[in-house]
């Protein structure tokens, strides 16, 4: 595989993508997340399952206190750190792999970068709390900004749009540009059109196929597919047998120079990049 390569500058280290993706491995804290809720609600589960994935290939861990499948309630902050600080301290301990905490709460993304995180995971893209940007700028730490439609409690009523690549395009270049006026240093930025956010099944696999445009905004792209329920229109299968989908997008993705892919099955994504770019490497040679 081969793309314009993208610097993604996260705590003192720089990394470079546009190659194979970059796996982000997904350590849900929560008792009800769509795919594994209540599975690594235990801070040390939460931390074994954490170190599995690095064991396995994760070059991130994204640990999140507060599930955003639709139609889920918030939590106070309060019960977010409860949940995610002690799990982000140890990991930030024990693995070099960088530390991302999934919030909008600009209370529980100062609190984790405090403890060791080095990126903020924000589905709202840093809108949904003001005080983010500025707590991110602060810090001078990584962020990922995504864009959803709604809310979690709203954005699969009826989501619409008239061009979903177009629109989410134009509102992540829109993004990017308030971040850094905000203070936030551009290679610190990536970007995630927020698969399954305030999108039907169709719009979710019209941004899949359009991964490229979303790079041409110069930022990483990051895209968080995995077990989702789109796959179900394309599958009909239920969400415990979703992972072979999920590695058959991945390959998708890859193929589309996508920069970071946030997946629940670490292992099987990373075998299955790997011998498909040594095929595509050969095949290139030949």
């Amino acid at each position: 595989m081969s793309g314009v390569t993208r610097v993604w500058r996260v705590g003192d280290e720089v990394v470079e993508t546009g190659r194979l993706p970059l796996l982000m491995g997904i350590v849900n804290v929560t008792p009800d997340s769509f795919s594994d809720g209540g599975e690594y609600l235990d801070p040390t589960a939460a931390v074994e399952h954490a170190l599995q994935l690095v064991e396995e290939g994760a070059d991130v861990i994204d640990v999140g206190g507060e599930s955003t499948r639709p139609g889920s309630e918030p939590v106070t902050a309060e019960e977010e750190l409860r949940r995610v600080v002690p799990v982000v301290e140890r990991l930030a301990r024990e693995t070099s792999v960088p530390v991302s905490i999934d919030t909008s709460k600009a209370a529980v993304a100062r609190a984790c970068v405090e403890v060791g995180a080095a990126i903020v995971n924000d589905v709202t893209g840093l809108t949904g709390d003001p005080e983010m940007p500025r707590v991110c700028a602060a810090a001078d730490v990584a962020v990922v900004a995504m864009h959803m439609q709604g809310t979690p409690q709203t954005m699969q009523s009826e989501p619409t749009y008239d061009d979903c690549v177009s629109e989410i395009r134009d509102y992540l270049a829109a993004r990017l540009e308030s971040l850094k006026a905000a203070g936030i240093v551009e290679d610190r930025i990536c970007l995630d059109p927020g698969i399954g956010f305030g999108k039907t099944a169709e719009h979710n696999l019209e941004l899949l196929a359009a991964v490229e445009r979303f790079r041409d905004l110069g930022r990483p792209i990051l895209v968080g597919h995995s077990r989702k329920r789109f796959l179900s229109k394309v599958l009909g299968r239920p969400v415990e047998e979703r992972t072979a989908g999920t590695v058959g997008v991945s390959i998708a993705l890859a193929a589309q120079h996508a920069d970071l892919l946030r997946v629940h099955d670490v292992r099987a994504v990373k075998d299955a990049l790997v011998a498909w770019n040594e095929i595509v490497r050969r095949t290139r040679r030949d």
